[in-house]
């Protein structure tokens, strides 16, 4: 195998190691601006040889799986016989307007549908979501996919954006859950209530997202006046929710002040202080960046070196004192029927 620059690794089940930073790609969907296919594909090939060697999507991430696919073809041509494995995390996300008929054919079509885009025999995590806890059959649809893991088309599954109820149900009925894709960052810490008591309880990683709230950690923000709709992307109008709840712009510049004081004693960024924050949380097995470019890959990288001290994570905490807490479960807000966070929900991209 070719080397790759050292980048920390977590085991997420028996035999399965990744990268502790993951390469996310929400950005590369729709609601993010133009993208241009070659420079997606240069930059997937950049992260991989900086030793991001694993990669996030899904089902409804528009046209996503494929893009990973050719790059996966572009990795096995240039490196041949040595390349380092390269991990595809992918999600399994029926339509919420189908889940009362959903059966195993369905599931199956959808999986199938991803490894064919992404062109593998087997998927290497499948990642389940259920939108609508009102509609019955999240532990059967679930099983569907345990079925298919035993027929191969599997090799891990995990779950993304479960509560702890429901996530303990699957568990209970079987289902061989081994990570869970949350929302986590310095203004999101609902994982850390009875969700980390749970997967630490069974041996089930998290995987991070948001830990850099879509941008928001970055110097550029430092100081700013309040941005307001229309925003340039989704993840700047998703995460602009998140700041609203926990505080409002005002707390949100005392954290990016604190960071920015921590950022300059260890000569590094914002947003390494912010992700190294996540990181450092044992609970958590890797983050997932959801960088569109590879000039964001040196600050990525930074991260990942930085240490921070128990006189930094003071200064942060003192932070949180001022702030809201995010209520309820995992993903609960975002859930509300009729709230303002389930608003910006795309809930039927797979028919779409």
């Amino acid at each position: 195998m070719t080397a790759t620059p050292m980048i920390p690794s977590t085991t997420l089940a028996r035999g399965y190691t990744i990268p502790r930073l993951i390469k996310g790609g929400w950005q590369l969907a729709g609601g993010h601006g133009t993208i241009d296919h070659d420079e997606a594909i240069a930059d997937m090939m950049a992260y991989a040889d900086a030793g991001i060697t694993a990669f996030d999507c899904a089902d409804i991430y528009t046209g996503v799986e494929e893009l990973i696919g050719e790059f996966l073809r572009a990795w096995r041509a240039q490196h041949g016989a040595s390349a380092v494995p390269i991990r595809v995390h992918t999600k399994c996300i029926p339509d919420r307007d189908a889940l009362r008929t959903l059966s195993f054919d369905t599931i199956e079509r959808l999986i199938d549908r991803s490894r064919a885009r992404l062109g593998v025999d087997t998927l290497d995590l499948v990642q389940f979501h259920w939108w609508d806890y009102d509609v019955p059959g999240i532990e059967a649809a679930a099983l569907h996919l345990a079925t298919l893991q035993q027929q191969g088309a599997i090799l891990h599954i995990g779950v993304t954006n479960m509560d702890t109820a429901h996530l303990r149900a699957l568990l209970d009925a079987g289902v061989p859950v081994v990570s869970h894709q949350v929302q986590c960052s310095l203004m999101d810490r609902r994982v850390f209530g009875p969700m980390a008591s749970l997967c630490a309880e069974r041996g089930i990683g998290v995987l991070a997202f948001g830990a850099l709230a879509g941008g928001f950690f970055h110097e550029r923000w430092l100081g700013a006046k309040e941005p307001l709709a229309p925003f340039e992307n989704r993840s700047l109008l998703k995460y602009k929710l998140i700041i609203d709840e926990v505080g409002g712009w005002s707390y949100f510049q005392e954290l990016l002040r604190a960071l920015h004081a921590i950022a300059v004693v260890h000569q590094s960024t914002i947003g390494a202080v912010a992700l190294q924050s996540v990181l450092a949380e044992s609970v958590i097995a890797a983050c997932i960046v959801g960088a569109r470019h590879t000039r964001h890959l040196a600050a990525t990288l930074r991260a990942s070196r930085l240490s921070l001290s128990a006189q930094d994570r003071r200064a942060i905490r003192d932070v949180f004192d001022s702030a809201r807490e995010l209520s309820g479960d995992v993903y609960a807000l975002e859930r509300e029927k009729g709230g303002t966070h389930a608003s910006i929900m795309r809930y039927n991209l797979n028919s779409a």
